[in-house]
C-alpha cells in the first residue's frame, strides 16, 4: 500500500492482536504492515474502542496465547496509546455514528464497526486496514477499506 505524509490510516483490533502475538498466523504480516506504513509517513489511528477491543479479545485465554496476565495486557495499551494518535470520543461521534446508520443499515454487533467508521468519519480518517474486510464492506461508500492480505 503506497502512502504520503497525509495518509491517515485506522488501524482496526484484529491488526493490533496479530502483531502482538508471534504465534498467530498473520502476526509477519501485521507487523510488516505496520512498519511500512509508520516508514511510508502515514498516520496510524486507533481509538478508545480499540483498546478495548484489544483488552477483551486478549483477555480471553486462547489456544495461542494461554492465559495473558492483565498487567502484560495493560502495559500493551499504554503502548498503543502512546505510539499510535488516538482518536478521541466525543458528541461528534454519535453525531457521526447516527448519520451513518441512517444511510447504511447495520444491526447488532455491527454497531460497534459502525461507530468505528463514525469515529474515521468525525475524525477525518479515510483508510481502515483491517482482517475482517467483510465486516466493513458495508462502509465502502464512506471509506476505504484496506485488506491486511491483499
Amino acid at each position: 500500500m503506497t502512502t504520503t505524509a497525509v495518509d491517515k490510516v485506522f488501524i482496526d483490533t484484529n491488526i493490533l492482536v496479530f502483531a502482538q502475538l508471534a504465534l498467530a498466523p498473520h502476526h509477519a504480516v501485521a507487523v510488516a504492515r505496520l512498519n511500512e506504513l509508520a516508514a511510508g509517513g502515514a498516520e496510524l489511528w486507533i481509538s478508545r474502542q480499540i483498546l478495548r477491543e484489544y483488552l477483551s479479545a486478549m483477555s480471553e485465554p486462547r489456544l495461542l496465547t494461554g492465559t495473558i496476565p492483565m498487567t502484560s495486557l495493560l502495559a500493551d495499551v499504554q503502548r498503543f496509546d502512546n505510539y499510535f494518535q488516538v482518536a478521541e470520543e466525543d458528541p461528534a461521534i454519535t453525531i457521526f455514528l447516527v448519520g451513518l446508520l441512517l444511510q447504511i443499515p447495520a444491526v447488532g454487533k455491527q454497531i460497534h464497526d459502525a461507530n468505528i467508521v463514525a469515529t474515521m468519519q468525525a475524525h477525518g480518517i479515510p483508510k481502515l486496514l483491517t482482517h475482517n474486510t467483510a465486516d466493513f464492506a458495508r462502509f465502502s461508500s464512506v471509506i476505504t477499506v484496506v485488506p491486511l492480505i491483499p
